[in-house]
């Protein structure tokens, strides 16, 4: 052995001879295991090592692996506190003020976060009077891992009980949540808060939890290789010359100082954003300044000043010292002044305000103000200010660098997968937030989470409690879609589809000006009377109302619900808001509703063949006051949205009908496209380049595209091979016998760019013009498959999903079927569960194969009165979805 490798080989012995017994960080004093389960402790120590757990006067050994680990099993054990365990190996180990009880694991991002610390003047009393030492907290620090589990945390931690000291850190919704079970039941509760800022739900899943979502495992191995992720996240300035550090201004002439000569300040109004008042889309510094006149009886004691929220960050001067600061946006600004700070009479506030990306300033509806021996003095009005900074727009160049914390496993692996071993009672699960730009996928991620948990954490009945984003944003006085409102029918969705889980609907307890509303109380008690029903086994109204069906009765809409407890009610007793009502054309209005027999009708002058309703349906609903006669307010919900489930054939539903139409005809936009639009239902169209049609109105393809319509290739001239029987009509100048492979790949690939140019898509199908699809007797599509995202060829007949080649789809080409035939053709695919693709050329005309203008709104509209049971998109998407699947 050479000389090196020994001593390392010494080394290696020496420490490993010399390891001591160590546990898991989450195992310290004080910590919360769940009652009435096995309990596991585990831990390291060198390999061989005996290990002797002395716990309630018994003694439970075992012997540790050639790997170091070893781990104990202990019995279930009853609720209560003041429980001890000692440990001996070649060190001692004890563990004190160990309690049994229910243990929650709550994790999301921010409004799980929010300490008590942050509502301090919300629940001042609940700080000051916590005194529940059975209620413990157990906060872990933000950590990532790309690579796998980790089996133990990277930082120590401690539990802390609820007393005034402790509890400000605790996680509000969290505490008010462990209050509530508590003061019930009397049993000690543990909180285990992994939650971050600002991080989406696929950084909570483990990679098991995947197994659906092909791109997410592409990612996860790609994330696995560090040196790529490094090289992703390195700088690279190849052209950089060194940049000029900015400097503000107020600070070098010292703005902030009663001495300052600084001239030409300018009016402006705290609250309020400086984009609003004549700042044009500044990111920097802007300073205010103005002389608050303090009455001597306020300069006597301490003082709060109230500056709201700022975004983002701020420096507060008072007679030019520098008395508070906050670096970020989220927090409420509630500052406190020692006594001598204020003076009798003028003294000059200045506030520094920094801000790096969108508006800046004062959040407008929050309290500004200052607090002092029993008074207050307004804070609002017109200041003064002055442009200290203005940031420089940068190319950081990153490139293809990643956020480690929004990457899919990443905060599971370091923050969660530590926990495993221990046995919980819960979830609690506040998040949503940072998917809500993106809501179509969120069902499917909120199934697989809880999936996941439950596999990971050994027991496929784990309670799921989680909360539904809250209200937010800007009030919209007509009705309007939101990707809110589309997070929240995926959450709720996510509740149905799966048993045992809770949901906390938050409808009425947001913020329009603050994504972190200050109501965490309510929230934690809607949790724990989840909890109650659905935990602890207690018969209680647990949910408000939730939508269960609706009937169209003439002019009017019947809706039924379940959890109505004692009764349907409103909680202003007003009549109820926020119902909306359309037609098959979903351009909604908003609607009479009443409540009758504990049941809802709807209905609208303007409207008068009701299809579908919504109701709260926005980011921020202006008075949905529907609630049970226990109080617990309804869910929003719609009934003009699809159900659908992506990880199963036609998206669960029994089958799959696409609508094709070939050529690029004045027909499909006068005729085809308004009916789909007037339906809500998307085609697909098939462009020849060179058609009138195409060319003579290409801003109408774009809008139609636009709307959802997919725009087909059907190459530049749409060749067809004269050589065939019957094919006469066939230019000499398209015909494809005569092509060469290049010359039809050319082609297809110049229309592909053509049709991007209107569009913006590089993603389409191709339709094989007049079903051919070689040339030269070679099958062209097979060079073409980088190119396309599928093909439609010319065959009547209906395909299974196993069926389906995505580069060849059969197609029934119509001509003068009836509308009672064409519905036949759509029965047989529902009763033998297949795809069913039509292919229309002239709709109406301009066509000699032609369907007539009855004939096809009979089967839209057959279409439309089934789509529960019927899938019915672009032969693009269902493509994609049968790639996706078959994966």
């Amino acid at each position: 052995m050479k000389p090196i490798k020994f001593i390392v080989a010494l080394l290696i012995i020496s420490i490993t001879s010399n390891a001591q017994i160590r546990l898991p960080k989450l195992i310290s004093d004080n910590i919360v295991l769940q009652r009435d389960q096995p309990i596991k402790i585990w831990g390291w120590a060198s390999p061989k090592e005996k290990i002797e757990l002395s716990f309630n006067k018994k003694k439970y050994k075992t012997t540790t692996s050639d790997d170091g680990k070893w781990e104990l099993m202990l019995p279930p054990q009853p609720a209560g506190t003041g429980y001890e365990f000692s440990l001996k190996g070649k060190n001692d180990i004890v563990i004190k003020n160990i309690a049994f009880g229910d243990v929650f694991l709550c994790i999301g991002q921010s409004n799980m976060v929010h300490q008590m610390d942050i509502h301090n003047i919300t629940y001042a009393k609940d700080i000051e009077t916590a005194n529940y030492p059975e209620i413990r907290h157990l906060f872990i620090p933000t950590r990532t891992n790309l690579v796998g589990k980790q089996d133990d945390l990277s930082d120590a931690v401690t539990w802390k009980s609820a007393n005034p000291k402790d509890v400000g850190r605790f996680s509000a919704v969290a505490y008010f949540f462990a209050r509530n079970i508590y003061e019930k039941y009397k049993v000690p509760i543990g909180l285990i808060n992994a939650s971050v800022g600002g991080t989406p739900i696929e950084a909570w899943i483990s990679e098991a939890g995947f197994q659906h979502f092909p791109e997410l495992v592409k990612t996860v191995a790609k994330n696995k290789d560090t040196a790529s992720v490094n090289r992703a996240n390195r700088p690279n300035f190849p052209n950089a010359v060194p940049r000029n550090v900015p400097i503000d201004l107020g600070m070098t002439e010292k703005w902030f100082s009663p001495d300052s000569k600084s001239q030409h300040w300018r009016p402006i109004n705290i609250p309020g954003y400086w984009e609003d008042q004549g700042l044009k889309d500044l990111n920097g510094s802007v300073w205010y300044k103005k002389e608050i006149i303090i009455p001597k009886n306020m300069t006597e004691t301490t003082a709060k000043v109230h500056l709201g929220r700022i975004v983002d960050a701020d420096e507060l001067y008072i007679n030019g010292k520098k008395v508070a600061q906050t670096t970020y946006q989220y927090p409420q600004r509630r500052y406190n002044l020692q006594l001598g700070v204020l003076k009798e009479g003028k003294n000059l506030f200045v506030i520094k305000v920094s801000n790096t990306a969108g508006k800046g300033g004062f959040v407008p509806d929050k309290p500004y103000m200052i607090e002092a021996n029993g008074q207050t003095l307004d804070l609002k009005g017109t200041w003064e200010y002055k442009v200290g900074e203005v940031y420089r727009p940068r190319n950081f160049g990153f490139g293809g660098g990643i956020v480690a914390q929004n990457q899919p496993t990443a905060l599971y692996n370091a923050m969660v997968a530590p926990a495993e071993n221990l046995n919980i009672r819960g979830v609690l699960w506040y998040q949503g937030e940072s998917n809500a730009g993106r809501p179509a996928e969120y069902e499917a991620l909120q199934l697989a989470q809880i999936n996941n948990l439950r596999q990971n954490f050994r027991n496929p009945n784990l309670p799921f409690l989680f909360v539904q984003l809250p209200n937010f944003m800007d009030y919209n006085y007509l009705p309007s879609e939101s990707d809110w409102a589309k997070l929240r029918e995926a959450q709720l969705h996510a509740a149905q589809k799966s048993t045992n889980t809770a949901l906390a609907v938050a409808i009425d307890l947001g913020e329009w000006n603050d994504i972190h509303p200050d109501n965490k109380k309510s929230v934690g008690d809607r949790l724990a009377i989840a909890a109650s029903n659905l935990i602890y086994g207690e018969k209680v109204a647990s949910s408000g109302p939730i939508f269960k069906q609706q009937t169209i009765e003439n002019d009017r809409i019947i809706l039924e619900f379940d959890h109505i407890g004692k009764g349907l009610s409103t909680n202003d007793g007003e009549k109820l808001s926020d119902f909306s009502v359309a037609g098959f054309d979903k351009k909604f209005v908003w609607a009479d509703a009443k409540i009758e027999d504990n049941k809802i009708i709807v209905s609208s002058n303007e409207v008068k063949n009701p299809k579908y309703v919504r109701y709260a349906w926005a980011d921020n609903p202006i008075n949905p006051n529907l609630i049970n006669a226990e109080g617990l307010p309804a869910s929003p919900f719609r009934t003009d949205g699809e159900t659908l489930d992506e990880t199963k054939p036609w998206k669960g539903k029994k089958c799959a009908v696409v609508l094709t139409y070939d050529d690029a005809l004045n027909v499909h936009l006068d005729h085809a496209i308004t009916l789909l639009d007037s339906l809500s239902m998307k085609g697909t169209f098939y462009i020849a380049g060179s058609f009138p049609g195409f060319k003579n109105r290409m801003n109408e393809w774009k809008r139609a595209a636009d709307r959802g319509h997919e725009l087909g290739n059907h190459t530049l001239f749409h060749p067809c091979d004269a050589s065939l029987p019957g094919r006469s009509w066939v230019n000499p100048e398209n015909d494809l016998s005569k092509y060469t492979l290049k010359r039809i790949t050319d082609e297809i690939r110049q229309t592909n760019t053509l049709l991007e140019s209107v569009d913006g898509k590089k993603q389409r199908t191709f339709a094989f013009t007049c079903g051919d699809t070689k040339v030269g007797g070679v099958e062209f599509m097979n060079d073409l498959k980088n190119d396309l995202a599928g093909a439609r060829a010319v065959r009547a007949r209906m395909q299974k999903f196993d069926e389906i080649n995505p580069y060849d789809f059969d197609s029934y080409m119509i001509n003068g079927e009836t509308g009672e035939q064409l519905i036949k053709l759509v029965k047989q695919a529902q009763n033998e569960g297949k795809l069913l693709v039509f292919l229309f050329h002239g709709v109406g005309g301009e066509h000699s194969l032609n369907v007539s203008l009855p004939a096809h709104r009979e089967l839209l509209m057959y279409l439309k009165e089934n789509e529960n049971e019927i899938y019915i998109d672009t032969m693009l998407n269902v493509a994609e979805h049968n790639k996706a699947l078959k994966k």
